[in-house]
């Protein structure tokens, strides 16, 4: 286990800047996820971690060393890549014991702590098993095994669940969040899903364009994202954005001029927005209301049912679609028309540079981690 410092790195490719001045602490134990669009930069941020590439400019530490010279197999990492990366003439007990055997551990006391990760990841009964033989989940697993028995002080993942199908991302997710309670292990996560992101981490990194947008616990992003585009990023379904102008300011809040004539007060800060000037509302499904007499009108255009709860597709007369979360028994359909309000107090407003003026007080949830 050990902490890690990044200090201003950069990384360069030619006169290209991929990587552009990251500051960045992540706690010993702590599950860290970098998350961002594809061309952020995280799976190089990951690659300058592990020492496959190297740092341009600034400072890698890990457990009070700078690091930046140091060869890979000597910064006690180990990585999981998307692939799993298994020798395919090896069975899963050599694939998982490989590491150990260059190193000269014995065979008795390499073949125990085989047998101890194998137990760890339910993967006894297929130890002689070569890789053509498992499932893709089970593959996985070996993979995330052979990392595990060199006993690092840091894990590093590489999108490690995007070649799975649906129901297995789901069912090795929940086994990646078991074993990092198990272990207490200071682990980094890249992925470009952000629900990965929500259920997985103690701390997101938010990307975009080589730099950090935003870092913090998941329902510290949701409830107070600092942009648009964190807004926009996190959170399944996405926030609905609707062009607004601001009215007036008051030590309640911002009025917000709405099209069609809707006006509604959001506790946000002015800060230095002016009367006028042009904003977005952002406002999330669920706190979007089906209200006879809410001052949003529009028509059904997509009903999703999923049971427990249902989203409806509303284009409203703004000529902005949006997203309304309801019961997974409401009576809604395809083409009705429907009126609806939104939660004030969970609204956000971003100014024209796409920054979220700051809330007046905070979500009771925003401080809660996963």
């Amino acid at each position: 286990m050990a902490n890690l410092s990044l200090k201003n790195v950069t990384k360069s490719f030619g006169a290209l800047e991929i990587i552009k001045g990251i500051d960045l602490e992540i706690k010993e134990r702590e599950f860290c996820v970098f998350v961002g669009p594809s061309g952020c930069g995280k799976s190089t941020l990951l690659r300058l971690i592990a020492g496959l590439e190297e740092i341009t400019s600034g400072d890698l530490v890990i457990a009070g060393k700078r690091v930046n010279d140091v060869p890979p197999d000597e910064r006690g990492l180990a990585m999981v890549f998307q692939s799993y990366a298994l020798y395919p003439h090896m069975t899963v007990r050599e694939n998982m014991g490989f590491a150990l055997k260059l190193q000269k551990i014995p065979a008795a006391e390499r073949n125990a702590r085989v047998e101890k990760v194998a137990t760890l990841l339910e993967l006894g009964p297929y130890l002689d098993r070569k890789p053509r033989a498992l499932s893709g989940g089970q593959r996985q697993r070996v993979a995330i095994g052979r990392a595990i028995i060199r006993e690092p002080s840091i894990f590093l993942f590489d999108e490690p669940l995007s070649n799975l199908d649906a129901a297995l991302r789901v069912q090795t997710r929940i086994e990646l969040a078991r074993l990092h309670e198990r272990l207490g292990s200071t682990m980094i996560y890249v992925t470009h899903d952000q629900v990965e992101a929500m259920t997985l981490a103690d701390k997101i990194v938010v990307l975009k364009d080589g730099r950090i947008e935003q870092v913090g616990s998941p329902m510290e992003l949701y409830h107070h994202p600092v942009n648009r585009f964190v807004g926009g990023f996190i959170g399944s379904p996405k926030m609905n954005f609707i062009k607004a102008r601001i009215g007036s300011a008051s030590a309640g809040g911002v009025e917000i001029l709405l099209p069609g004539g809707v006006r509604m007060t959001v506790p946000v800060a002015a800060q230095t927005a002016a009367n006028g000037e042009g904003v977005e509302l952002g406002v999330r499904p669920e706190h979007l209301r089906v209200d006879d007499s809410g001052p949003l009108s529009g028509t059904v255009i997509v009903v999703e049912r999923l049971g427990s709860e249902t989203f409806l597709h509303v284009e409203l007369s703004l000529e902005t679609i949006v997203i309304a979360q309801v019961s997974g028994g409401s009576t809604i359909r395809l083409h009705d028309q429907v009126r609806l309000s939104a939660v004030a107090t969970a609204c956000h407003v971003f100014s024209g540079d796409g920054t979220a003026l700051p809330a007046l007080s905070r979500h009771p949830l925003a401080a809660y981690p996963i």
